[in-house]
């Protein structure tokens, strides 16, 4: 792979585009999922702990916007390390880091409501309905019910950029196509994913949707992503810059989960400084010469500055497999920081993801989940009845409509109706799945 064609400014589906020297264009890109209507969003929706009372804990717009600032911190060290090291030309290093931080900013725009488990509970909920064999779920060719009984954040965010959200079916945001290419973290189709014999690097998940190929298809040829063809199917290599997003948004969910952990009463002191010190390389004394949460909060800031440089200097030692496509590991978990990371996850694994709260408001939130999807596959379910003519709509289903806010420009068949489903119940935040679902089962 090659840089100048890796951090391609063109912008996707805009053959007029010229990028401008005073407003390159991932600053643009940034600014554009700033004011997006799906990135505000992400200030109700869950990041670990769901619908907490307590400002101070953490939810998905206040992690991309800090994954962001680290991701950026990443590409400045890493775009100083390829100039010195003559593996780009002189110049080009300020891209690395504003590709970065836009990508990272945008990480987590697909995800649902209620974080993981809302993953969890729109794929159930699909995957039940096809066994079921409904007409509506029964018209779906078998090769696309992966996209929804396995329902993907990352797709859905590939989703939102390049098709819904601005220029809708036109390029989306139409975001440069090198910030496109690093943040796709897994360059595979659903289809594809599950027909290969054993697992390929970076393909854990699918990231892009069979409907939204072309878009994909497009950043890859102009980012010069190798294309790999296997009798199976075809996919391509990881951008390298995915590995900077990835470290960015393992380095701040897994130290600041611990801050939130310890803010919301879920695990002591104790526990947490623990936890951090080794990171941060703290002696212990450090937390007796300062309150407890100026203490954390301490440790919390040394902690990321310690991971980002124990990641870049991991893409440093593993260069020439990123770029040429055989790095399939997680920056930080090959670093000199990784027994220290495994710690935290262990903790945050056993103690923090089970806690009885954090269990019972899953529980919630996938029932939540459920009687929307249930409530609102009424109105596709009439359209296929109708041969997806919405005038011949009854008027309980034109009211629904309206007062839900469906968008139904693109339903033309079961594929489209099922995307069209998903996407709206993967956009709402947790409390407007939750007025939603109180409208729905009458209050």
């Amino acid at each position: 792979m090659d840089w100048a064609q890796l951090l391609d400014g063109r912008r996707l589906q805009d053959l007029n585009y010229e990028e401008q020297p005073n407003r390159p264009s991932y600053l643009q890109d940034a600014d554009r999922i700033t004011f997006s209507a799906p990135f505000r969003r992400l200030a109700n929706k869950t990041q670990v702990h769901p619908l907490y009372e307590n400002d101070h804990l953490h939810h998905r717009l206040i992690h991309s916007i800090e994954t962001s600032s680290v991701g950026r911190s990443l590409g400045v060290e890493v775009g100083e390390w390829l100039e010195r090291a003559g593996k780009m030309p002189e110049g080009d290093r300020h891209r690395i880091s504003g590709i970065v931080s836009a990508a990272c900013l945008a990480h987590d725009i697909g995800n649902p409501p209620f974080g993981h488990s809302g993953e969890a509970a729109i794929g159930q909920w699909f995957e039940d309905k096809f066994a079921k064999n409904a007409p509506l779920f029964a018209d779906l060719d078998l090769a696309h019910q992966a996209e929804f009984n396995e329902f993907e954040g990352n797709a859905q965010g590939f989703r939102i950029l390049t098709r819904l959200e601005m220029r809708r079916n036109q390029g989306g945001m139409r975001l440069s196509r090198g910030v496109l290419g690093a943040f796709t973290k897994y360059p595979v189709t659903a289809d594809v994913k599950n027909r290969l014999s054993e697992p390929y690097c970076g393909l854990k998940k699918f990231g892009v949707f069979a409907s939204d190929l072309p878009q994909f298809e497009e950043v890859a040829q102009a980012t010069g992503l190798p294309m790999v063809e296997h009798g199976q199917g075809t996919w391509w290599r990881r951008h390298p810059l995915v590995f900077l997003v990835e470290a960015a948004d393992d380095i701040c969910y897994n130290i600041l989960d611990m801050e939130d952990a310890y803010t919301s009463g879920d695990l002591s002191f104790d526990a947490v400084f623990d936890l951090l010190a080794p990171l941060s390389e703290l002696e212990s004394g450090a937390k007796s010469r300062r309150l407890p949460e100026e203490a954390i909060s301490y440790a919390r800031a040394l902690g990321v500055g310690k991971a980002i440089r124990a990641s870049v200097e991991a893409f440093e030692t593993h260069y020439e497999a990123i770029m040429d496509g055989t790095f399939s590991e997680a920056l930080i978990e090959v670093s000199s920081k990784a027994d220290e990371f495994n710690a935290i996850k262990k903790v945050a694994r056993e103690r923090l993801f089970t806690s009885k709260r954090k269990t019972e408001l899953e529980v919630m939130g996938r029932n939540v989940v459920h009687r929307v999807l249930d409530g609102i596959s009424d109105v596709f379910e009439a359209l296929h009845r109708a041969d997806w003519q919405e005038n011949q709509l009854s008027s309980y289903h034109r009211q629904l409509v309206k007062a839900a806010g469906l968008d139904l420009r693109d339903v033309t068949d079961s594929y489209t109706a099922l995307h069209s489903l998903a996407d709206y119940v993967s956009g709402m935040t947790d409390r407007y799945a939750v007025k939603i679902a109180k409208m729905l089962n009458g209050g």
